[in-house]
């Protein structure tokens, strides 16, 4: 089968353009393509700093898990929580941190992967200069997310 170079040339780019990707360089492009929408500030005082979220899945009586798009600008972060039946976090973009009490700060960037086990107190949120976007995954089966204090400065800058 022959392939013209119509066609070759442009997945030959893509794939280059793929494999020759500088991350730094994504770090500093921030959002320059979103895989989904950005959504609503979030306006309840269980965050510091501001941050967005664009609900994906709502949980119902068919299946309980949610799933939201949360988007952290640089500093931005939750309030110390826990999730009775755990939570799975995807990062698609930008540079944060994870956190488990009594554990250290975790750096994660586009790409990572975090399983919250249920019942452990944790935070995540923003990088100090660079925004931060995750799916959240969250089980609803157990109950409702259980909100703690504040990530206090010296916590979140430690």
């Amino acid at each position: 089968m022959k392939y013209s170079l119509t066609y070759i040339l442009p997945l030959a780019l893509v794939f280059f353009t793929a494999c020759n990707s500088d991350p730094k360089k994504e770090e500093s492009n921030q959002h320059s393509v979103l895989v989904f929408p950005q959504g609503e500030k979030i306006t309840n005082t269980n965050f510091t700093g501001t941050a967005y979220l664009q609900m994906l899945v709502d949980a119902d009586s068919l299946n309980s898990v949610s799933v939201g798009n949360v988007t952290f600008e640089p500093g931005a972060r939750t309030k110390w929580h826990s999730h009775p039946a755990g939570q799975i976090l995807l990062v698609t973009d930008g540079v944060g941190y994870y956190q488990e009490k009594g554990q250290s700060k975790r750096t994660l960037r586009k790409g990572d992967t975090v399983k919250c086990p249920p019942n452990v107190p944790h935070w995540h949120g923003a990088s100090v200069d660079i925004a931060f976007v995750q799916v959240a995954i969250t089980g609803r089966e157990k109950g409702e997310t259980v909100w703690l204090e504040e990530v206090t400065d010296e916590e979140y800058n430690r």
